[in-house]
């Protein structure tokens, strides 16, 4: 579903560490205009936030954006909780998974699409330490596997 396009802001590359990341959702974010001032910096930090749903509405918790530094006293709070912007139907469905299959909604990428900051999140399980293990396994034996094939064509 999310855009693959747009100016990259900001990347969670812990969240596919830690959980099986399955269905992915792009959303508009609420912001005010230091805000934005300092996503244009990359002034963001997404790796401890999370997306919860309230009263039918989806919110993004924990998200840091750091404080313009020309923002005087129209600064914003760091941590404040942030309205995501999604369909109704889209919301629901989240909803259903949450509470239905266990599931919690974790940001992977914070990007601008045409002007407009957009947040991709995703539908994810946690993994256990054996699941994690194993991935590291597999992503140091794909490396292995392309850094042979690549000395391989060298030659």
């Amino acid at each position: 579903m999310a855009s693959s396009t747009g100016k990259m802001i900001a990347d969670n590359r812990r969240a596919s560490f830690d959980y099986f990341l399955e269905d992915r959702f792009e959303a508009g974010i609420s912001l005010l205009g230091t805000e934005i001032k300092s996503l244009r910096k990359h002034s963001v930090n997404i790796k401890d936030s999370y997306v919860t749903i309230k009263e039918g509405e989806a919110y993004v918790i924990n998200m840091h954006i750091a404080p313009y530094d020309h923002g005087n006293l129209f600064n914003h709070d760091p941590f404040r909780t942030r309205k995501l912007l999604l369909h109704k139907r889209e919301i629901r469905r989240m909803q259903v998974a949450i509470k239905e299959a266990g599931y919690t909604l974790v940001p992977t990428r914070l990007y601008f699409v045409r002007g407009h900051a957009k947040l991709e999140f995703a539908l994810a399980k946690g993994k256990k330490n054996y699941d994690k293990r194993e991935s590291e396994k597999v992503k140091s034996m794909d490396r292995e596997a392309h850094k042979a094939s690549k000395e391989r064509y060298e030659e």
